[in-house]
């Protein structure tokens, strides 16, 4: 009993999160580093000499510089068991990013120096708050030229609405950024990079405190006497620190650093853990599920298909809620109401595997899904069954008709479509009465529709026509025993089905949702009533 709550309260489960290009896979390369995980870190745009980022493992991730898919790294450091997941930056790839929040206990948000909050961190930020994790804020990229610190935190204060503690303070940025002052520890940590290294290895620190003489000659006269000018505002007016409020998620922590030349990584990463929590409490249908409670449970957040080129196998990932997992352990899936054996449990390093006898409530585990399980299923054990809350889903916002361009592959296509639908990365509907021979696609971004395509291609070898669609909204028909067909609608609303027999209408616009209501009396819609996992 003893060792497993050990094991347990050592477990450290957090999200990466970003802008796209803020740096967020970038940092995730240098803490695998620190963590021991990789000896040499790789670069998301890397040049034809260098390695790829561990955690863009897909082809495409390789070839585009972007990550499309959420990666799970586990490693450990300095006595933590460290699960890392670093999620999608693009906005087409949101929802897989909501999904993978899900599974952490707390979110380090990537801010680019220069330009501050984008678009998709407030979007990310929201989520976050949803369900108040703690947020830990890496401010990157200070080797290039940037913003004002002040600018920065007021900024995050402001769009966000959650108060910050700056950690660290940086001195100088771009050309002129010589380190940065640990306030804590009253400390100057200042670097030399290496011109040739890329940050593909640690590097030494220096530290001295603001007496030290040699500072004058090493910062100049003009950064150190700002940032001690710096230093006394900040100690005299700014916030103060509450871990209390860290742990629920009204204060963020801020850290400056550079990803890219590795400085100020290993400091993060060691303040980071002390601050962060063990594995919490899940709800569920009976209550709050403690991850210290003996009896195992787990859900899966994500599911991706043909992670491994030469077994073209489904790996499920679950996030460990309670208790102690043991290979070969008999577990219920409640949704599927049976029993099962989990035989071949993984630890992941990206797409690379390794089989494990044991895991703990906090860890991300792969398992290998024979086509029964969905997104949000819980997996508990047989002496206290319950469900886990849902995971949200959300309505496409672009559809297209596809279809196989070879009707010989047919079977080919309709397992490459099922598969990849069942990851959660597109929708299918078919035509009323229709086949799976031609269906139509619904995804959240547009870029969503190339991965598909080069899926397709490259995993299951087939070759498909696409033909975007004007619509944008979806809604699905309440209404139990209505026949769609007798319903009064404009001439562009087209009625469709889900894989399940549902009946939804997509729409070109608002004004058309409007228009069947309005000249269907009674139609009931819902947006989200038929897209549940």
């Amino acid at each position: 009993m003893a060792d497993y709550k050990k094991e347990i309260e050592r477990r450290r489960t957090f999200a990466i999160i970003s802008h796209p290009d803020a740096g967020k896979t970038t940092l995730t390369e240098k803490l695998l580093l620190y963590g021991g995980a990789i000896q040499q870190a790789g670069m998301v745009k890397g040049k034809r000499h260098m390695r790829h980022a561990v955690s863009d493992w897909m082809d495409i991730e390789k070839q585009r510089g972007i990550s499309v898919t959420s990666s799970v790294m586990q490693f450990e450091y300095n006595n933590y068991c460290i699960n890392i997941l670093d999620t999608p930056g693009h906005a087409d790839f949101s929802e897989d990013t909501y999904r993978t929040l899900m599974a952490a206990d707390s979110a380090v948000m990537v801010i680019d120096a220069a330009k501050g909050v984008e678009k998709q961190t407030r979007k990310l930020f929201k989520v976050c708050t949803l369900r108040h994790i703690p947020i830990f804020t890496f401010i990157n990229k200070m080797d290039r030229d940037a913003r004002s610190p002040y600018d920065l935190t007021d900024q995050i204060e402001q769009e966000l609405g959650i108060k910050t503690y700056a950690m660290n303070w940086p001195i100088g940025s771009g050309r002129e950024f010589k380190g940065v002052y640990d306030r804590a520890a009253k400390k100057i940590l200042t670097f030399t990079a290496e011109e040739t290294a890329n940050g593909k290895h640690q590097i030494e620190e220096s530290a001295s405190d603001l007496s030290d003489p040699k500072l004058s000659d090493l910062l100049g006269e003009d950064l150190l006497s700002t940032l001690k000018d710096d230093v006394e505002l900040l100690d005299g007016a700014g916030a103060d620190f509450s871990l209390e409020d860290v742990r629920r998620g009204k204060l963020s922590p801020v850290f400056f650093g550079s990803a890219l030349t590795n400085f100020g990584v290993e400091p993060f990463l060691q303040e980071f853990l002390r601050m962060t929590t063990t594995p919490l409490p899940r709800k569920a249908d009976i209550g709050e599920i403690d991850p210290m409670d003996s009896h195992f449970s787990a859900f899966v957040f994500k599911i991706q298909a043909n992670m491994n080129k030469a077994h073209r196998d489904r790996v499920a990932f679950l996030r460990i809620c309670s208790g102690e997992f043991d290979r070969g352990m008999e577990v219920v899936h409640m949704q599927g109401g049976r029993k099962m054996k989990l035989m071949a449990p993984q630890q992941l390093m990206a797409e690379q595997r390794e089989i494990i006898d044991h895991a703990y409530a906090g860890d991300i585990i792969g398992v290998f899904d024979p086509g029964v399980f969905s997104i949000g299923d819980t997996l508990c054990a047989s002496d206290k069954k319950f469900c886990f809350g849902g995971i949200p889903t959300f309505a496409p916002e672009h559809f297209a008709r596809v279809s196989p361009k070879d009707t010989m592959k047919r079977k080919q296509f309709v397992k490459g479509m099922t598969q990849i639908a069942q990851e959660g990365a597109i929708q299918i509907f078919q035509e009323l009465n229709g086949s799976m021979e031609e269906v139509v696609v619904g995804a959240v971004g547009q870029l969503q529709f190339e991965v598909l395509e080069y899926r397709l291609e490259n995993e299951y070898k087939v070759d498909i026509r696409m033909e975007n669609l004007p619509h944008e909204y979806i809604r699905w028909i309440e209404n139990e025993g209505l026949d769609p067909k007798s319903l009064d609608l404009t001439s562009d609303t087209r009625c469709i089905q889900d894989l399940k027999g549902n009946h939804l209408l997509i729409f070109v616009s608002e004004w058309n949702i409007t228009w069947a209501l309005q000249h269907n009396h009674g139609l009931q819609l819902s947006e989200f009533g038929g897209a549940k996992l």
